[in-house]
């Protein structure tokens, strides 16, 4: 039978954690935390990202609440466990109620923590939450044409590339980007998710 319900119940505001990561909901007082984070690496200076830069935090914080009151956006910060320190922020975003479909996005970590087991912990989170919690039909990414090291990471998480949507958007310099599309069905999800605990599991074993 074809999917075509919405979600089991409506994505809300919810701590999310394991493998030494927690994702809390997203609040105001994050935004001294999320420029710290922003700085390891000026990570602002990376023309195919949104991280904001140095006194635009608060700002970027309001826009994503904005989103979450407006229903089409749920944003969180990344907290690591072993120290307790807020590292990044991630979202989901483009949430389509009536589809039960919705992306993740707006993900980026402070440089130290890039490249190592927490994208592959917030994704698997993120992901189980919402096929097993929210039901949902449908999980999809975009990113810029040119950020080719969030393919690769979009694309070792086992998604679907759904094509290139081309003169799609603004980057932050004002040029036109195409944008890349993936996704993942809910029937591919637990295949991914075994795929996600093996390759933290070996992480863990080293």
């Amino acid at each position: 039978m074809t999917r075509t319900q919405g979600f089991c119940q409506p994505p809300a505001p919810v701590t999310l954690e394991g493998h030494g990561v927690k994702l809390v909901p997203l609040r105001p007082e994050h935004a001294a935390s999320l420029e710290k984070a922003a700085a390891d690496g000026k990570l602002w200076e990376l023309r195919v990202t949104s991280v904001p830069e140095p006194g635009a935090a608060a700002a970027y914080v309001g826009a994503a609440l904005e989103g979450q009151q407006g229903g089409h956006m749920l944003p969180f910060a990344i907290i690591e466990q072993g120290g307790g320190e807020i590292i990044g922020t991630t979202r989901y975003h483009d949430i389509v109620h009536a589809l039960g479909r919705l992306e993740i996005g707006y993900t980026w970590y402070a440089r130290r923590w890039q490249r190592t087991h927490v994208n592959t912990a917030c994704k698997l989170l993120l992901l189980r939450h919402a096929f097993e919690q929210l039901g949902a039909g449908l999980v999809g990414w975009r990113t810029d044409n040119f950020n080719f090291a969030s393919q690769r990471a979009i694309e070792r998480l086992g998604a679907h590339k759904d094509g290139v949507l081309r003169r799609h958007a603004l980057r932050r310099d004002g040029t036109l980007r195409d944008t890349v599309m993936y996704s993942l069905l809910a029937g591919e999800w637990p295949e991914v998710e075994k795929h996600l605990e093996y390759q933290l599991s070996l992480r863990h074993a080293d």
